[in-house]
């Protein structure tokens, strides 16, 4: 097969069209293909190089020619790329515009993005039912779920651990209420029950698998592909957690269609720039907020706040502003790290409130005297 004519085919009998080339990439890459390059999906990346699957094969390649000063540049799994037709070494000359990507923050005191995968359609939050439910994680992953572009998706693992029904769907409940607009399914991989859904959902488009060390993502992301693809290894008794299984982003194909990410055990999940995501996550909140006197309101000590009100008469849980509160001031902090001018509306913000605090501390003093 020639590059002409691999250019010529349609999209729906391409080579790639079962790891979601279509029209759009096409159009994108015809640049590209002017110049003689081939294109090609990278299923791995890891020391500058990446395996990238292209019409004629899985090649190895380097990512010397696409040298980022941006952390966010870099080449990442579920990547479209642009390589070298034949060589050795071969390169990636240069990578379309990405669709979606998720991004996390670093643990660096830059506070830098790391994108996690490129060009995904559903972001699915592996999260086990074996350990206590940390719901505030729970939201800070989607937060940046819905952040990516793709539409979120809540697996609740290793649900054979809960034989007792009403426990179950009390667990799911909880979940359900911090997770509005997002699917929120039960499985248990080991044993294959509540797989269907999942695998129906995941059959289109590209999944990115995320979650905790020991959510069991290894064992589930064997059980969509099919076969013992990723090594398993028993999570922790005392606390659920697992040793990282995963150590690199894999782009797998599923047998029954769509593309699947996985990717190590996340311990950190820092936000990064997500104001969107975190006003998706807590869309009831954001909907209370307008009716609050103030359009800025904080929901902490101003008056005729809708949101507080909404805690106080038992509309709204407390756990649930108290975790708004905390994911919006660290985007903000995130946000400023960059950002000259949202670091000086913050100052005028807690100068503000810093005032308003001790104006009200005097009056509480005058009535007291």
């Amino acid at each position: 097969m020639n590059l002409s004519s691999l250019s010529a085919s349609s999209t729906s009998s391409h080579p790639l069209a079962v790891y979601g080339w279509d029209e759009g990439w096409e159009a994108e890459f015809a640049p590209y293909a002017e110049q003689g390059l081939l294109p090609g999906r990278v299923v791995r990346v890891d020391r500058g190089q990446c395996d990238v699957v292209t019409p004629l094969g899985a090649v190895r390649a380097d990512t010397e020619f696409v040298v980022p000063r941006d952390p966010m540049k870099v080449v990442c799994t579920g990547d479209w790329v642009a390589v070298d037709p034949d060589g050795a070494p071969r390169y990636v000359r240069a990578y379309l515009p990405r669709r979606t990507a998720f991004v996390r923050s670093t643990s660096s005191k830059r506070s830098d993005g790391q994108i996690l995968a490129a060009n995904i359609d559903h972001a699915v939050v592996a999260v086990s039912l074996a350990a206590e439910l940390d719901l505030g994680r729970v939201e800070r992953f989607l937060a940046l779920s819905w952040e990516s572009g793709a539409q979120p998706v809540l697996v609740l693992t290793k649900a054979d651990l809960v034989p007792d029904p009403a426990t179950l769907a009390h667990l799911v409940q909880d979940v359900e209420m911090s997770a509005p607009g997002v699917p929120v399914l039960t499985v248990s991989a080991l044993h294959g029950e509540g797989l269907d859904v999942l695998v129906a959902l995941v059959g289109s488009g590209t999944s990115v698998l995320l979650g905790q060390s020991g959510a069991g993502k290894s064992t589930l992301a064997n059980a969509l592909v099919g076969a013992d693809v990723m090594d398993v290894r028993a999570a922790r008794d005392v606390d659920g957690k697992g040793r990282h299984t995963t150590t690199t982003r894999n782009l797998l194909a599923l047998p029954s269609g769509g593309v699947l990410i996985d990717t190590p055990g996340l311990r950190g999940v820092g936000l990064y720039d997500a104001e969107s995501g975190v006003g998706q996550v807590f869309a009831e909140i954001e909907e209370l907020a307008e009716r609050c006197r103030f359009h800025d309101c904080a929901h902490e000590t101003e008056p005729d706040c809708a949101v507080r009100s909404a805690v106080e008469n038992g509309r709204l849980a407390a756990r649930r502003l108290e975790s708004y509160r905390k994911l919006v001031r660290e985007n903000q902090w995130i946000v400023a790290k960059t950002d000259a001018r949202v670091r000086a509306e913050l100052r005028r913000d807690w100068k503000r409130k810093g005032a308003e605090g001790r104006a009200a501390m005097e009056i509480k003093r005058g009535r007291r005297g």
